[in-house]
């Protein structure tokens, strides 16, 4: 029979009745002959409960004394779950995370799995027992033995972890809904379940806060190649499985801490049409898009930078064949975009640019390391390189280059990055049929926007500012360049804004307006009543009108797109706090992911 590690969350293990439920569900699939770990959450709100305890202790708790407090609540979990077991006749052992032997780095309270050590729980399966372990948590590699904990969502990358180094046949997430949605139920009741997604598609949908996998689980299982299946905590549903490509058999030791990247990628096709000044205003990049469909045009990457005055910039890349189309769409759409009202110096304009090259890095790697993407650009700052574009995703980061950089810009991402393999094409993947092109829609309400005026438009500038963010442990995610260009005492400048989370959001902004006068940047802008929605799906590739189906269904709503950013599998627009709710309900609709049943999520 197989080898299953079952991971249950805090909701599923939130009451007594809950506890025996879990049991019965993971009695019934051991007496079917199957070796099971299970893999359990604190109960309920518990590790809320810890932390506001600290808080009345100490504003400032010691992160050390952190994990010390938060590892009990699964404490409890493992050892309630193992007596339920044992009543119901099922053999059953509760270890923690160091009695496993999870080893982590010495990091707490965000610590990363070095290895498993597998002997103890492989001898406990072969006495038949069921094994339950603590999530969230494992021990330093030092003498101390220190207990260390993984951070919020642990026990899903702990259950993935141990999938991984027993070569399970399988892992399976029971949680509060039936699997992976079209979208967050909470929000769209009628979100459609889906059979199965892709791991890259998984990884933006978690990463962009679909709280089913946390994104380090889902990495796991796309490096390691685990079959992972989400299920409902109360029904015996067969819930989505989250498929992964071919893998290469890759060692267990530094399990998390492994080479983020994988692969460099370089695409030399490639051509820039950018509409500079183009009214700051709902419906116009849907207008744009709109025609480009209609042409039969297929866009790869799409940025729309921050607005400057009543205007804003949208910049898009084609390849190099049906450049003539696409800058024909533009040069007929941008008089209409004129207000006539302005001076011939404040129109929208059109600007081409052949002759450049996109060059990405590529892995599942890359997730919360904010050094990887500052590695990108200090490589190729070293190189002499300037960056025009920028496009970031959970699994690549893209820079748009001139194309006679490219293959020297190949060569020095491939020495730091420690690559050997020769450079990969760009091979977009197959596109889908219309109806199956766009799998989710998700919302971040928790990020914020830093824009900084008049940054140099040279070599190095981008490492040196997400090198400084790095330095600091801050997480980026959308980067987008303006396209237009000031020339401020012969220098040439540009605004450069991103996205980053909410509770780092001041500090970078202090942090960078403390080196603004020594790297000659202007201001530093923060605002935090942004959202982000985003549509994410593998077959968007060779699907023209899906960006434009998108932007229509905003501007259908009169709700205006502050910034556009685009990867291969993911539009995401981001828009005013107060209207992000309401974006995702009509980009949901629009693409017609609802079903026909609606999800209640258990409280």
């Amino acid at each position: 029979m197989s080898l299953i590690v079952q991971k249950f969350g805090g909701t599923s293990v939130g009451s007594v009745e809950r506890i025996v439920s879990v049991a019965q569900r993971v009695s019934k699939t051991a007496k079917a002959g199957n070796s099971i770990v299970v893999v359990v959450s604190a109960m309920g709100k518990t590790t809320d409960g810890l932390v506001k305890l600290a808080a009345e202790i100490s504003k400032n708790p010691c992160r050390r004394e952190m994990d010390m407090l938060l590892s009990t609540g699964e404490q409890v979990s493992i050892a309630l779950v193992s007596m339920a077991l044992q009543e119901l006749g099922q053999l059953a052992i509760s270890l923690t995370g160091a009695q496993v032997g999870i080893v982590t780095e010495a990091e707490h309270t965000r610590a990363r799995i070095l290895h498993i050590q597998t002997e103890r729980l492989t001898k406990h399966l072969q006495e038949g027992k069921v094994v339950v372990v603590a999530g969230f948590q494992g021990i330093s590699r030092t003498d101390a033995l220190e207990i260390t904990t993984l951070g919020r969502g642990g026990s899903d990358t702990s259950a993935v972890a141990i999938a991984a180094a027993l070569k399970a046949d399988f892992c399976e997430i029971y949680t509060d809904v039936p699997g992976i949605l079209t979208t967050d139920p909470r929000l769209v009741p009628e979100a459609q379940l889906m059979s199965e997604i892709t791991c890259d598609e998984m990884l933006e949908l978690a990463s962009l806060g679909a709280k089913v996998l946390h994104p380090r689980a889902v990495e796991i299982a796309r490096n390691y190649g685990v079959p992972l299946v989400v299920r409902s905590s109360w029904t015996d549903d067969p819930g989505t499985w989250v498929t992964s490509p071919p893998v290469k058999e890759r060692s267990l030791i530094n399990l998390e801490i492994a080479r983020p990247v994988d692969s460099v990628e370089s695409d030399t096709n490639q051509a820039k049409v950018a509409l500079l000044r183009v009214p700051d205003k709902p419906g116009v990049a849907a207008r744009l898009f709109g025609e480009i469909a209609r042409q039969d045009v297929d866009v790869d990457l799409i940025i729309q930078s921050i607005h400057e005055g009543n205007s804003n910039d949208i910049a898009f890349t084609v390849i190099t064949p049906v450049l003539p189309k696409a800058e024909a769409v533009a040069a007929a759409i941008a008089p209409v975009l004129r207000s006539h009202k302005s001076s011939p110096n404040e129109e929208a304009e059109v600007m081409v640019q052949q002759n450049i090259a996109k060059v990405s890095i590529a892995g599942a790697g890359m997730i919360g390391r904010p050094g990887v993407a500052a590695k990108m650009f200090a490589t190729l700052a070293a190189a002499g390189v300037n960056i025009q574009m920028i496009s970031t995703s959970e699994i690549k980061v893209s820079c748009v280059i001139a194309a006679q950089e490219c293959d020297r810009t190949v060569a020095a991402l491939k020495e730091a990055f420690d690559l050997d393999t020769p450079p990969t094409p760009h091979t977009p993947p197959t596109p889908l049929t219309p109806h199956t092109c766009v799998r989710g829609v998700a919302l971040d309400m928790n990020q914020a926007r830093l824009a900084i005026r008049q940054v140099q438009d040279r070599p190095g500038t981008a490492a040196k500012l997400f090198g400084l963010l790095a330095d600091n442990n801050i997480s980026v995610d959308m980067i987008i360049q303006s396209q237009r260009c000031h020339v401020v005492n012969g220098v040439p400048m540009r605004d450069i804004a991103f996205t980053v989370a909410q509770m780092d959001a001041e500090a970078a902004q202090k942090m960078l307006q403390a080196k603004a006068v020594e790297y000659g940047w202007g201001e530093v802008a923060l605002d935090q009543a942004i959202a982000k929605v985003s549509i994410v799906g593998a077959g968007m590739v060779g699907q023209p009108g899906i960006a434009a189906k998108m932007f229509e269904a905003l501007a259908q709503h009169h709700i205006n797109i502050q910034m556009i950013a685009t990867s291969e599998i993911k539009i995401s627009c981001v828009v005013t706090q107060e209207e992000g709710v309401k974006a995702l309900q009509v980009i949901h609709a629009a693409f017609g992911l609802a079903g026909s049943e609606k999800f209640i999520v258990p409280a």
